[in-house]
């Protein structure tokens, strides 16, 4: 279990530092993750017979926390009175069969004074001593919070007089969930058992159904239950309830991080792509009329160069810097609403950059090859076929003509030879000229008069040039916006694949009527 936690954990901050480099989660979101406790650096202490419980004196200035832990070592162990409120150490005290094996990374050696015994009843058992949370030395409650991940049970020690403090109280409503709890309301001889019964509603309010409370006094020791906190702690410290403790702390490590992954799995899956798609299909006519306009006077100027020099290469650009301002702002545009709409920009404008900085060269080369195939084949259809029919008259009617006249001179030739009759005369010849010459004028003056002009076919070409470029760039937007959601898809499908595996682990369940149950919070802590 506490594997599975630590593999789950440090995937999920890779997959988050991935996210957050990648530019489609921010750091704010991946501290999340961060913040989260590390299933530990192993055990503090080493044993051949199991792993001992941790259990931590926590508590206000002044309730006898230090006092109880000396009473308990039968000898002036932790540092009591009246230098408590400054000291900045830890205490431990544990059996001499125990070892030290690895500190957990950040904790202060200076800070930490270790004491050792021989009672073998308590050989399971490690005792420290805590700073008071609510001294005024800030250093304390750091040090507290170092040392809280790797405690088992801890003894929240308070005073008739200060049972409803509310710095400890603070700490024990967010660390209840974490840890076993018994509670010791010690200096009990100046106590009344109203403050008792209280004591007792206040951790009912904090979720402790029926909590292990007990009554000390190390002024007057006498009938006191100091020996029964000994003996519930030497029962917690077995075996068994140890590691039922150690496996419901992964079990809680691994439902927040759980809860972690799905808020961050409702904000990924909360970003609307089709807001931006819709914003773009209503921006994108206006900026493609502004462009068409915009650019006629230069479509003409440059159809004029290609027909007076047969399409040679111009000089002058169709896309000039006003194009391409006009097309950058509506990107700008476009990446502020996925901003103001909480999605990464960051591959978005990444992914658009390309695009802004091809438009040019994209719109040119588009424009200018539908500019030559449309002088390629000048006009429409029903030109082109009039202007074969009309070129194939020219060279039929004259010839048609021609050949009526030569027969009809043959065949006068022939009359008047036989009946000796006038040969043809002046009008025959002058309407044979007229004849041939319009047959071949009416068909010459049409095909000139239907002759499509290059200069209006290069101007339609450049046009339909532009709009398929245009058409192409909006394709180029879409595809983009549509790569963007798929790889939120895939970013979200990967967070519930980790989510999945947190929801896998089994729970165990505790007798809440057990020692280990009482000392836990009613709710399990989820």
């Amino acid at each position: 279990m506490a594997y599975a936690y630590s593999e789950l954990l440090a995937e999920a901050q890779q997959w988050a530092a991935s996210a957050v480099a990648a530019g489609r989660l921010n750091a704010e979101q991946a501290a999340l993750l961060q913040s989260l406790e590390p299933a530990g650096t192993g055990a503090l202490f080493t044993s051949q017979t199991g792993a001992p419980l941790i259990v931590a004196f926590m508590g206000g200035t002044g309730v006898g926390k230090s006092s109880l832990l000396n009473r308990l070592a039968g000898q002036a162990v932790a540092r009591a009175g009246i230098e408590r409120p400054t000291s900045r150490e830890v205490t431990l005290y544990h059996h001499q069969s125990l070892d030290i094996d690895q500190l957990p990374e950040g904790l202060p050696l200076d800070s930490i004074k270790i004491s050792r015994h021989n009672d073998a009843s308590n050989s399971h058992i490690v005792w420290i001593d805590m700073p008071d949370f609510d001294s005024v030395e800030l250093g304390n409650k750091r040090l507290v919070l170092e040392w809280l991940p790797h405690i088992d049970v801890l003894l929240y020690v308070v005073s008739p007089e200060r049972y409803r403090d509310n710095k400890a109280w603070q700490l024990l409503l967010a660390e209840g969930a974490k840890h076993a709890w018994l509670f010791v309301m010690n200096q009990w001889d100046r106590g009344l058992p109203v403050q008792f019964d209280d004591f007792k509603q206040q951790l009912a309010k904090a979720g402790f159904a029926d909590p292990l409370i007990f009554r000390t006094s190390c002024s007057e020791p006498e009938g006191d239950e100091f020996g029964l906190l000994l003996e519930q702690l030497r029962q917690l410290s077995g075996r068994h309830n140890v590691a039922q403790l150690e496996r419901r702390n992964q079990q809680l490590r691994l439902r927040h991080l759980q809860q972690a992954l799905q808020r961050l799995a409702a904000e990924i899956d909360g970003r609307d792509f089709g807001a931006l798609q819709t914003n773009l299909d209503l921006r994108w006519p206006q900026v493609e009329s502004q462009l068409q306009q915009g650019l006629a006077w230069a479509m003409q100027q440059l159809a004029k160069y290609w027909a007076d020099h047969l399409g040679d290469k111009a000089d002058t650009a169709l896309w000039d810097d006003w194009a391409q301002n006009r097309l950058s702002d509506m990107l700008d545009e476009l990446i502020l609403q996925a901003a103001q709409a909480g999605l990464p920009t960051k591959p978005l404008k990444a992914a658009l950059q390309s695009m802004r900085e091809d438009a040019g060269k994209r719109v040119a080369a588009q424009t200018e090859l539908a500019g030559r195939q449309a002088m390629l084949n000048p006009g429409n259809g029903a030109q082109r076929v009039l202007l074969k029919l009309t070129a194939t008259a020219e060279t039929l009617l004259p010839l048609a003509a021609m050949g009526t006249v030569g027969y009809q001179v043959f065949s006068g030739y022939y009359r008047s030879t036989a009946d000796h009759s006038a040969y043809l005369g002046t009008d025959f010849a002058v309407h044979s000229v007229l004849l041939i010459g319009l047959s071949w004028l009416i068909p010459f003056f049409l095909h000139k008069k239907i002759q499509p002009s290059l200069y209006k076919a290069a101007v339609k070409g450049l046009a339909k040039g532009l709009q398929q470029a245009l058409a192409a760039v909006l394709t180029d937007i879409r595809q983009v916006l549509a790569s963007e959601q798929q790889r939120n898809r895939a970013l979200g499908a990967e967070l519930q694949a980790l989510i999945g595996r947190c929801a896998a682990e089994p729970e165990t369940a505790i007798d809440q009527q057990s020692l280990l149950g009482r000392a836990l919070l009613a709710d399990g802590g989820y």
